[in-house]
């Protein structure tokens, strides 16, 4: 025992870390799996994966990687477009491409997108996620879009009120809700159980002991529903839809992780995360759910927060869980026939409200306006077009707002009535703000000389120096005396 204890010095607080994130992570497989119209399993099978592959990776030594919530969305969609068969191909060259951009150090760039495009994807999803979970805690089928799913709940609500049957389940999720919010107000003994894990227990009790007639999750069993894909997936890569959807793929599952990964940085004092490291552990951990015909993984700031919380201090917690995943999934899956799906719904409900950054949009608004309406933007197009051209929006208005603010420019006429006009340009004078500059410099008076002071421009791009260029012809041109240019102090071309 002495030599294990120094072999694994970390062993106790990791064994005991380990299964507060297996008590995390299992409703939250469930639900995830069901919520993509997948079977349950298959989200068991991204944990396992998770724990077992990309836990033992270098990159992030504490942040935990299973199905997200916020990928659900988009996972349903492409099901729906093209098959479960189709989702093994789109997983497994999401999980390549991130093993190419590690290795080309991309790792690093995900972290220049814009934080307020993240947080609108993430609203957009959230929003998305409730309008459909609403229907299915109410036992209802969703609509396929998002505007749909939000404009149907008036009427789903009064179809609901007329059928008991649809009150009950509803009455269900809603208890799981009310069950997971409360469970953060009861003494810290109590919360060594996971809300999510309580409220499912409670609900699959109550369903148990009242005979209460709801559905309940369908199992098919572990090795069923590994289906590696096969040729005729494989050829779905022709459809430009599809190689859409693996872009969205990869771009969501890589901004996530990475934007996980600086968060849990900030609950620990231990290693920093190894970025390019990272990318390349979550498309080894992408490429093997791909395999295996899986959901797709990304870090889960849930689960990690709970492994930090927990008293984790290396990545054997994360791989530990994994291991009790896959003896769950392998020794008891019969009890997931059980859950209630209401239950599951309830949980994922309250996943979706947690997406969205309410606290944060007042004070966004207030102190920097454009961001958060790229973030309102972001989130709008996501529930109103779909995830990928959503986030497409996001991120152009991003690169616009960054142009505009970089092109700042003041432009100051100095005329004291005699001699030469002055013209002084200072900041960064872009073709953004070549029309005002020109309208500017255009209303000068023509029969009087024009001093062109450059040199407190930080940049200067080529098509604003080529109009001042033909502008200065244009005023000599007039028989004035020509323009004198005072040059930029450095050579910003």
């Amino acid at each position: 025992m002495t030599s294990i204890s120094r072999k694994f010095p970390h062993l106790r607080q990791d064994f005991t870390a380990s299964l507060v994130v297996f008590l995390v992570a299992l409703p939250l497989c469930v639900g995830v799996a069901v919520a993509s119209g997948v079977p349950a399993e298959l989200g068991l099978v991204t944990g396992i994966v998770g724990g077992l592959v990309t836990g033992l990776l270098p990159g992030s030594s504490l942040q935990v990687s299973g199905p997200a919530a916020g990928l659900t969305v988009l996972v349903f969609g492409a099901v729906d477009s093209y098959g479960l068969a189709a989702l093994g191909v789109i997983v497994l060259a999401t999980g390549l491409i991130q093993l190419a951009m590690g290795a080309l150090k991309l790792g690093r760039w995900f972290r220049a997108i814009s934080l307020s495009v993240v947080e609108g994807m993430l609203a957009g999803i959230g929003l998305v996620l409730i309008a459909g979970q609403l229907y299915s805690a109410a036992g209802l089928e969703a609509p396929s879009s998002g505007v749909d799913k939000l404009i149907g709940l008036p009427g789903a609500a009064a179809d609901a009120l007329g059928s008991t049957e649809a009150l009950t389940s509803l009455a269900l999720g809603a208890g799981t809700v009310a069950v997971m919010v409360l469970w953060k107000r009861l003494p810290k003994a109590a919360q060594t159980v996971p809300g999510a894990l309580a409220a499912v227990g409670l609900a699959t009790a109550v369903t148990a002991a009242f005979g209460l007639s709801v559905a309940t999750v369908e199992v098919s069993g572990l090795l069923d529903v590994i289906q590696p894909p096969g040729a005729d997936a494989f050829g779905e890569l022709a459809n430009v839809g599809l190689l859409g959807t693996i872009v969205a793929f990869t771009l969501i599952a890589s901004a996530e992780s990475l934007f996980s990964a600086a968060a849990v940085d900030r609950l620990h004092k231990g290693p920093r995360t190894e970025y390019n490291k990272e990318l390349m552990a979550q498309g080894a951990g992408n490429t093997v759910c791909g395999v295996l015909g899986a959901l797709p993984m990304t870090a889960v700031i849930v689960r990690s927060s709970a492994n930090v919380s927990a008293g984790a201090r290396t990545k054997a917690s994360r791989v530990m869980h994994g291991v009790w995943l896959l003896l769950f999934a392998a020794l008891l899956p019969s009890v997931l026939a059980l859950i209630p799906l209401p239950a599951l719904a309830g949980i994922l409900v309250h996943a979706g409200w947690k997406l969205i950054p309410f606290r944060s949009i007042v004070p966004l608004w207030r102190d920097h306006r454009g961001e958060a309406l790229i973030l309102v933007v972001t989130a709008v197009s996501i529930v109103a077009v779909n995830m990928f051209e959503g986030v497409l929006i996001g991120l152009a208005l991003s690169v616009v707002k960054t142009a505009w603010e970089a092109s700042h420019l003041k432009l100051e006429i100095v005329d004291k009535g005699a001699g030469p006009i002055q013209a002084h340009l200072t900041g960064n004078a872009t073709f953004l703000r070549l029309p005002k500059i020109l309208e500017s410099l255009e209303a000068l008076p023509q029969d009087r000389p024009v001093e062109l002071d450059l040199s407190g421009l930080h940049h200067l791009d080529h098509a604003c120096r080529t109009a001042l260029e033909n502008w200065a012809e244009r005023h000599t041109s007039a028989g004035t005396d020509p323009v004198k240019v005072t040059e930029p102090a450095t050579a910003a071309v």
